[in-house]
């Protein structure tokens, strides 16, 4: 087959779901424009993250090709007098970062094309729909009963896969629907194992799974045909949409919002339970279910892209269960999206935060039920519920299941194994981008108390406290060391002693009092009377020299040159 023989090599690593944030770090004013620098991250990690460079220009070309969501975006008006002033430009810089955040939080508009391009070009400069064609354009070289009638443009969410409308040459009435994507960064089956995967789904037979005409895949892609539905998906029934408009049109700002009825409710929820519980029961990971991927027949549910998972796409909701660590396995995936879905089917929109704190009133208390054991802050903390216990809760065990089709998904032992494995990669790098996700929280959490008004005012009061502290803790040091200096008569302040002067005994352990200072030294005699003129006074020597003098006639003192005296002794007794 030519189009197994020219892939390009490896599969896509970069995840399109993971979240973009743009913050604008500063303005530069040139010659007749304003360009703002801003800094775009993916994820948490501070790594990954990259400069770019935009006028106001852009910002309103893309806002433009952003109209088709019929949205009201927060776009700052033109203007063309006075644009370069600075004071223009700070409050206009202040309005697009507004925009820029509004763009980024939007699900839809933050997973859809134009945004992506916009902040990150050098990840999304490829036109995907031109190798799209390409690759099916190989496949039709031998396949030649098979033609293409039109591109469907934009219908579906994802950057890497893309829809045209075929039909069989001898057939030319009946539709057909050609799906190709490239492989994702959750793919972790060998390619012959891949291969072997994807054509195995074209033999599945469940009576709510949309049947897969043709499927095959090589090293980098894969390529999927089914019957195109003219009534469109559940999404299209909820929000009154036209299956070929483009996706942002379709469902980015529905004309009218209004949830099923009660009893559709029960029965297609319940559908699309039983066939979660066949494929958890296979072994066969799923992690896709959203309304536009269930199609509607009559009144069956039947579900689509069962080769995302073989793909390794990431999920259309990853970017609100990753938050949650307790939602960490494909099984619990699958629960908490078909807790979306039933949110949508019964108010007719998504809901608007994830978890939910209150739920408007519903068509029954049981469906509010089943909602709070899902959506609720309490059921992330706790874990999802299983696909078995939903089916017992009285919102969908009395419902009648009129569909006796045998089911039919043969897979081999080898196969199973590798499906069983993939399936845990694929949970392991979930359970480490969550991982990450909650230490930046934390992080994030702990910095913002950190920087709080009350918590710096509780950081000034404990700093004046030390230091009050400390400065009462160094004066009473100060005052302890004069008190020792003066009560220890050191050599450095005590007057000298004569060396022939005998030291006195101790008396510390006799008494406690102590000594008496000694009495201070008596005046210098009055010098005799001079006749000499008088001079002018030398000035006073130096202190170490002084020093150094006195010390010197220490060394050199010789006993030899004293004068030997005679002295009368009086202290004999006199004997008369």
């Amino acid at each position: 087959m030519a189009f197994m023989e020219k892939p390009p090599a490896g599969k896509v690593l970069l995840d399109d779901t993971v979240p973009l944030t743009a913050q604008i770090e500063a303005s530069q004013s040139l010659h007749s424009h304003t360009e703002y620098i801003i800094r775009v991250q993916r994820g948490v990690s501070a790594e990954n993250s990259w400069q770019i460079v935009r006028r106001y220009s852009d910002f309103d070309l893309l806002n433009n090709s952003l109209q088709i969501s019929t949205l009201s975006l927060p776009l700052p008006p033109k203007k063309l007098i006075g644009n370069m002033e600075r004071e223009f430009i700070a409050e206009r810089q202040k309005g697009l970062q507004a925009y820029l955040d509004v763009i980024t939080t939007h699900h839809i508009l933050s997973n859809c094309e134009l945004v992506k391009k916009f902040l990150d070009p050098n990840s999304y400069s490829v036109n995907y729909t031109e190798i799209a064609l390409q690759h099916v354009s190989m496949f039709f070289r031998s396949e030649p009963k098979w033609e293409v009638v039109e591109p469907l443009k934009d219908i579906g969410w994802r950057i890497r896969k893309k829809y045209f409308l075929m039909k069989i040459k001898n057939q030319p009435k009946e539709r057909l629907m050609l799906s190709w994507a490239d492989l994702g960064p959750d793919k972790y089956l060998s390619d012959k194992d891949l291969q072997y995967a994807v054509k195995l789904l074209s033999s599945c037979s469940h009576p709510y799974i949309y049947k897969i005409t043709f499927a095959t895949a090589n090293e980098s892609s894969a390529l999927v045909i089914r019957p195109f539905s003219e009534k469109g998906t559940l999404k299209d029934l909820i929000y009154k949409a036209k299956p070929k408009d483009p996706y942002l049109k379709k469902y980015c700002n529905p004309k009218k919002i209004q949830g099923l009825e009660l009893q559709q409710i029960k029965t297609y929820g319940r559908q699309i339970l039983e066939v979660l519980k066949f494929l958890h029961e296979k072994g066969f990971p799923y992690g896709h279910l959203h309304s536009a991927n269930v199609m509607l027949d009559g009144d069956t549910c039947k579900l689509l892209d069962l080769e995302n998972s073989l793909l390794g796409l990431p999920s259309f909701y990853r970017s609100y269960f990753s938050q949650f660590r307790k939602i960490n396995t494909l099984e619990a995936v699958d629960v908490h999206c078909f807790g979306h879905l039933l949110y949508e089917m019964t108010y007719g929109r998504p809901p608007d935060t994830i978890p939910v704190d209150s739920f408007p009133p519903a068509p029954s208390v049981f469906v509010v039920s089943v909602l709070e054991s899902i959506l609720t802050c309490e059921a992330m903390k706790n874990g999802m519920p299983t696909v078995s216990r939903l089916l017992q809760m009285p919102l969908f065990s009395d419902v009648l299941l009129t569909n006796l089709e045998k089911p039919q998904l043969k897979i081999p032992t080898k196969l199973k194994e590798a499906l069983k494995t993939s399936k845990e990669c694929i949970e392991k790098r979930l359970t480490e981008e969550q991982k990450l996700i909650h230490q930046h929280r934390r992080l994030t959490r702990a910095q913002s108390h950190h920087g709080s008004e009350e918590e710096k005012k509780k950081r000034k009061i404990l700093a004046r406290k030390k230091s009050k502290r400390s400065a009462y803790e160094s004066g009473e040091e100060h005052s302890a060391k004069y008190s020792n200096s003066n009560n220890s008569g050191s050599g450095a302040s005590s007057p000298l002693t004569s060396p022939s002067s005998p030291t006195p005994p101790s008396t510390a352990g006799a008494s406690s009092i102590p000594p008496a200072p000694p009495p201070p030294p008596l005046p210098p005699a009055a010098p005799p009377p001079t006749t000499e003129v008088p001079t002018q006074p030398s000035p006073q020597p130096d202190v170490s020299a002084s020093r150094g003098a006195l010390l010197s006639s220490i060394q050199n003192f010789q006993k030899g040159t004293l004068k030997k005296t005679q002295t009368c002794d009086y202290s004999a007794p006199r004997i008369s």
